[in-house]
């Protein structure tokens, strides 16, 4: 039998709620998630909000024991960890392959991303600093044409979301806009070798964030 579309409805705005907390900080790593409590508080059954956080732990951004707790996962951990190596490769092989069909249009979109990055930087809203850096990098990601690729950054990288948050609210966050600047004069030029360099120092950048 399929599934009603309400529930699924239901289970997916479930978790997409959690999750924004989560990454957002408003449930802070180790705060305890009870399903009977969320569920309460975002005026839902138990039911959705127990598939919503059985995804939530399968993709790390929360952590269970049977019969003992469910709990937002640290910000830091081994599947963070492997998380950014991962999406730092798939960002440099995005680049490299979307290279050779990249346009000028697609140039423009990501010049004009990085400026409302920057705009965003400056005013400390980090919300719009990340939607502007996402729609930068999406640009190649999409102009690479590799669906597995696009796949896997959005099942990983909100993993990333807590460590970028604490980047972007800082001084350093000004270096990310000299970044974009360099990968996308590279990917103008043509230079494939030097724009999956910037790629992946860009998300190297994080790195740091892990050495707790």
């Amino acid at each position: 039998m399929l599934e009603p579309v309400r529930r699924t409805l239901l289970r997916d705005e479930a978790y997409e709620l959690i999750r924004r907390a989560i990454i957002e900080g408003e449930l802070a790593p180790g705060a305890p998630l009870r399903d009977g409590e969320l569920a309460t508080e975002l005026g839902l059954s138990r039911a959705p909000v127990r598939q919503a956080l059985t995804r939530l732990v399968s993709e790390g951004l929360a952590e269970s024991k049977p019969q003992s707790f469910t709990r937002v996962a640290p910000a830091v951990s081994d599947d963070v960890r492997d998380a950014l190596h991962l999406v730092r490769t798939l960002h440099e092989f995005a680049v490299r392959t979307a290279l050779p069909r990249f346009t000028a249009a697609e140039v423009a979109r990501m010049r004009a991303a990085n400026r409302r990055f920057a705009a965003a930087i400056e005013r400390g809203d980090v919300p719009a600093a990340i939607a502007a850096d996402d729609e930068l990098h999406g640009i190649p990601v999409a102009a690479c044409r590799n669906r597995a690729v696009a796949d896997t950054l959005d099942r990983y990288t909100p993993l990333l979301r807590r460590l970028e948050r604490a980047r972007f609210s800082t001084l350093p966050a000004h270096r990310s806009v000299r970044r974009h600047e360099q990968l996308i004069d590279a990917i103008a030029a043509g230079d494939a070798d030097q724009a999956a360099r910037i790629a992946g120092t860009i998300w190297a950048d994080l790195a740091p964030l892990l050495e707790v």
